[in-house]
């Protein structure tokens, strides 16, 4: 293989919603009415969905088209409410800064650019961020949402120490609006006296682990989250005993509410956009090189098959798309024996073991495996610390390069793909926090939302409303945002929506429902860096 292949882009991008709009009827005071809920102070506690974080980041207009400040608004006009406050942003750009330096990690949000022809790519707005994570907002707030909290951050003191957000120590956007260094933020949330809350955590519980491609541990068994990883899973008993006890606390005063339970992360747009089988034959940088590759697999083949796993077996199509190669640490370590086969059949020995160390638990990819979106800029990319580390090997320069494209010649590392195993960690105990969130809701007679179920509805096909049908397209189906896991305002309308539908049926009240048609997707600029 003369040439690393380059991956090409899988989308075919079309045009999508213009800015969003933020126009709801103007509703007569007194024509609605509360029943048995009070609306007048609302509090809203979560993670970044409940904050408005869209595109991979949190800003301005993606907070004022939040689904608590929706809520906020609808409750307006059944009767009479305390002003919903907001730590918003200071810009649009979505950046943080750590004592007037970019912090790392908190980056930009994303936008969609056009370049010459038309074809439409996400890109990184180029707006200058202004928003100091050390210069703490007068509270209380009403929307107490906190982006990368998990269901333990919420009781946790110190979680909003800004001192403590270089080191991971703290959250730098709770740390914009903690009323205290040491304040907890359920803590806080129960000091402003709310008369309703809605409660939306646990996403963060096991999207952490998903996101990383699996590389977290499933803490499954240790109820201790002190001793986690930020990619961990979360137990499921410590989840439920949290969120009862954060529930407790809300509702201590009287104040009703609504829960909202964990949508199956593997179902948006970062999981589902990256087929498995990505490679095209036409691609003219991968195409020519099918028949050395697969003549280069054939001796590792029939390796496989004398030790009985031919379904390990990679094999590449001159005609239809191909799998990508990955590692799938749930396989047999094969290595010792793929090495000593190869030397018997005739392969020299220091080849040998190389091909038994870089396949050793080696196939290519099926449905049943999802590709993270972020892979997509990975795929077929030359892997220069592959490469390095075979040229100390003694490995010659070009046969290390061509040993070294990612998903191609060299299985894509675990925190590129998620393997049926931990999807099944991800789907057992997202189930185990559904069946506690819906228990602790029926005990205390909260509303409750299938949050879910809705998301599983755009998922399969999508939700239609006056004017079209929301999807889980990423780009074009209106749900998701450019990150593909957090959604548009179109998004957070429809779960606002799905609220109130509950907050009526539960608690007697007739809060009107808004027209999501009326709510934007994602923000076209190529004003990009």
């Amino acid at each position: 293989m003369k040439n690393y292949i380059k991956y090409i882009g899988i989308l075919a991008l079309g045009m999508v919603a213009c800015e969003p709009e933020f126009e709801n009827p103007v509703d007569e005071q007194g024509a609605y009415e509360n029943g048995e809920a009070d609306f007048t102070n609302y509090v809203a506690l979560g993670n970044s969905l409940t904050a408005g974080y869209a595109d991979n980041a949190l800003y301005i207009t993606g907070q004022e088209q939040s689904y608590p400040n929706i809520l906020a608004q609808q409750f307006a006009k059944v009767q009479q409410t305390e002003e919903f406050r907001i730590p918003y942003m200071d810009d649009n750009a979505g950046g943080l800064l750590y004592e007037g330096s970019p912090l790392p990690g908190f980056g930009n949000r994303r936008v969609l650019a056009f370049n010459e022809e038309g074809a439409a790519s996400p890109g990184v707005y180029n707006g200058t961020a202004t928003t100091e994570v050390t210069n703490v907002l007068e509270g209380p707030f009403n929307n107490m949402g906190v982006p990368g909290a998990k269901v333990y951050h919420l009781v946790a003191p110190g979680y909003g120490n800004a001192a403590g957000v270089t080191a991971g120590m703290a959250n730098p956007y709770f740390a914009r609006f903690a009323s205290s260094p040491g304040a907890q933020i359920i803590e806080d949330a129960v000091a402003h006296n709310p008369t309703f809350f809605s409660l939306w955590i646990g996403n963060n519980d096991v999207l952490g682990y998903a996101v990383s491609g699996g590389v977290g541990e499933d803490q499954t068994g240790n109820q201790d989250p002190a001793s986690y990883g930020s990619n961990d899973i979360t137990d499921p008993q410590a989840f439920a005993f949290i969120y009862s006890n954060i529930v407790t606390a809300l509702t201590a005063n009287g104040a009703d509410g609504v829960l909202l339970n964990i949508p199956d992360v593997t179902n948006v747009p970062f999981f589902t956009t990256v087929p498995h089988a990505p490679l095209d034959p036409t691609n003219p940088d991968f195409g020519p090189q099918i028949p050395t590759l697969n003549q280069t697999f054939g001796q590792l083949n029939a390796a496989f098959a004398f030790l009985g796993v031919p379904e390990r077996s990679i094999q590449f199509s001159e005609s239809a798309a191909s799998a990508v190669v990955i590692r799938d640490e749930g396989l047999t370590d094969l290595s010792a024996e793929l090495t000593q086969v190869l030397i018997g059949a005739g392969m020299d020995q220091g080849t040998a073991t190389i091909y038994g160390m870089q396949y050793g638990q080696a196939r290519q990819a099926t449905e049943e495996d999802l590709i993270p979106l972020t892979s997509s800029g990975v795929i077929g990319q030359l892997n220069t610390e592959r490469m390095g580390a075979l040229m100390e090997m003694g490995v010659p320069q070009a046969t290390a390069g061509q040993l070294s494209v990612n998903g191609v010649s060299y299985p894509l590392e675990d925190q590129h793909v998620l393997v049926p195993s931990e999807l099944e960690n991800i789907a057992t105990a997202t189930a185990a926090y559904n069946a506690a969130i819906q228990n602790i809701a029926n005990s205390n007679e909260l509303a409750f939302v299938d949050a879910a179920g809705m998301l599983n509805e755009v998922a399969g096909g999508g939700i239609s409303y006056d004017g079209g049908t929301v999807t889980a397209a990423y780009v074009t189906g209106g749900a998701f945002s450019l990150d593909g896991i957090h959604l548009t305002p179109r998004g957070y309308a429809l779960v606002a929506n799905r609220i109130i539908e509950s907050v009526n049926e539960t608690y007697n009240s007739t809060v009107p429902r808004v027209n999501i048609g009326n709510y934007g997707t994602v923000t076209p600029s190529n004003d990009v860096q």
